[in-house]
């Protein structure tokens, strides 16, 4: 009798070699971390907080993003997508957030808005988990790029300097950029495949030996820092609910969601595991609950972090454990403030020539998916050309939307948020609407989308007729 062989494990639920995983989780940290320390540091510096209370909630952000991470890698029950999602505080929620700490609520009022948010998002969460179906490549793919677009002027201030810094442009910043973008690319070509796969932390830890010298850091926050820092509930006070700034943070729910959809589906691509309504689901309920442990931890709105999405692809790391230990690093500098402090030292050209390489690879996958397309007729072109356009247009003209409410700026400033619900929108007006009786399809696929008693669903919802509907299982309820 012949030994069954045991079933091959998915590169998702691999476990690398503990260097490996050590060496990959501190990748995906180094490329999070500016990101991630960025919205405390803005809304604290909004609301004018002394630096002990500003080192405390980059502290407790630290600590909840590592966090949130696990649960989003790891799971239990139906929390958690179980990818390699890394996990960090939304950039769509910054300026609700400032407003409300300004106009007398201050940080308790955000906070009770946050955990409103959360227990909305962990509610929601089965419904959007069956909207999966308006995702074909066509929506998937445009939404991939203009989430890698949207994320190169992020690289590009951080090449400059970092936006706001005194020596933003400089040519020194610029030629640290570059100096680290050929080193990863050099190690992505050249070295073996362990250490291709860690080109990215490679580039930084060069770059930042040769920034030492050159006087582009400073370690003083270091010896400033403490040793051990724990971040107990409520540190602020006990949260207030205002029913304004509950409705802002609804919004902003909504348009993490859609984000986080982009991403999921992303690393879904990325790591040959599609995503499903139900593990769709269970990802945004990953969201809603560390939403409010956010509010809880005096820190704020959680959501997937698109850098990290990069990074997947480039290095072709797909395992959630390597995304695991990386939160457990996020967890250890959340506790331990001092090593927080050396990370954030890592001047920003450092980051920024890592970035381009990162965000550049999230463009070009949303690119592989688009060829799954059928592009031969105008109106899939249409979709993707008019969604991306939409998606750029607050990324190159940041004030386009400053004169409209605060709700519309809060869905539409996010680039990634715009181009999603323009390209769900135009791909059923053009795919999934019954074609005119007389004219057919105006891609000359045929009247497939035709009559509504025919009996037949249409097959827009896969991009014009890329794929003949959607499985079964996708269709099915959460």
């Amino acid at each position: 009798m012949t030994a069954t062989a045991p079933a091959p494990v998915h590169p998702v639920d691999e476990i690398p070699p503990k260097r490996q995983l050590a060496a990959f989780g501190l990748q995906h940290v180094l490329a999070m971390y500016a990101g991630a320390v960025a919205v405390p540091l803005i809304v604290g510096g909004a609301m004018k907080l002394p630096p002990a209370d500003l080192a405390y909630l980059i502290t407790a952000d630290l600590l909840v993003c590592g966090i949130a991470t696990l649960i989003q890698c790891i799971g239990f029950w139906r929390f958690g997508v179980r990818l390699p999602i890394m996990q960090g505080c939304t950039f769509a929620a910054v300026a609700p957030m400032v407003l409300i700490g300004t106009t007398g609520g201050g940080l308790p009022a955000i906070y009770g808005s946050v955990i409103v948010a959360g227990l909305a998002i962990m509610l929601l969460a089965p419904v959007f988990g069956r909207l999966l179906r308006f995702f074909p490549p066509l929506v998937t793919g445009t939404v991939i790029l203009i989430i890698g677009l949207s994320l190169l002027p992020v690289a590009g201030n951080w090449a400059a300097g970092g936006a706001g810094s005194a020596d933003f442009g400089e040519p020194k910043n610029l030629a640290l950029a570059a100096f680290v973008l050929a080193v990863v690319l050099g190690v992505q070509r050249f070295a073996p495949a362990f250490l291709s796969r860690i080109a990215v932390l490679i580039g930084i830890v060069v770059g930042l030996a040769v920034a030492v010298p050159f006087g582009f850091t400073d370690f003083g926050g270091v010896g400033d820092a403490d040793w051990v820092g724990i971040s107990t509930p409520f540190h602020f006070g006990a949260p207030t609910f205002e029913f304004s700034a509950i409705v802002s943070m609804l919004v902003v729910a909504l348009v993490t969601m859609t984000e986080t959809t982009g991403d999921l589906i992303a690393v879904g691509e990325m790591t040959d595991r599609k995503v499903e309504p139900r593990s769709l689901a269970d990802g945004l309920r990953a969201d809603g609950l560390s939403t409010v442990l956010g509010g809880v931890f005096n820190t704020f709105p959680y959501t997937a972090y698109a850098q990290n999405v990069g990074l997947v692809g480039m290095t072709r790391v797909r395992s959630r454990w390597v995304v695991a230990t990386a939160g457990g690093i996020l967890v250890l500098l959340g506790l331990l403030p001092k090593l927080g402090a050396v990370v954030a030292a890592i001047p920003a050209p450092v980051l920024g020539g890592a970035g381009l390489v990162m965000f550049g690879t999230v463009a070009a996958s949303g690119l592989r998916t688009l060829t799954q397309v059928d592009f031969k007729g105008n109106n899939n072109l249409t979709v993707v050309a008019v969604s991306v356009a939409m998606g750029m247009l607050p990324v190159g003209v940041p004030t386009v939307y400053e004169k409209f409410p605060d709700w519309f700026q809060t869905v539409m400033n996010s680039g990634i948020s715009a181009g999603c619900l323009t390209a769900i929108v135009l791909n059923l007006l053009f795919n999934h609407l019954p074609a005119k009786a007389d004219s057919g399809r105006a891609d000359g696929s045929g009247g497939s989308g035709g009559s509504a008693d025919s009996g037949a669903e249409p097959d827009g919802l896969s991009g014009g007729g890329v794929e003949k509907g959607v499985e079964k299982s996708r269709e099915e309820a959460v």
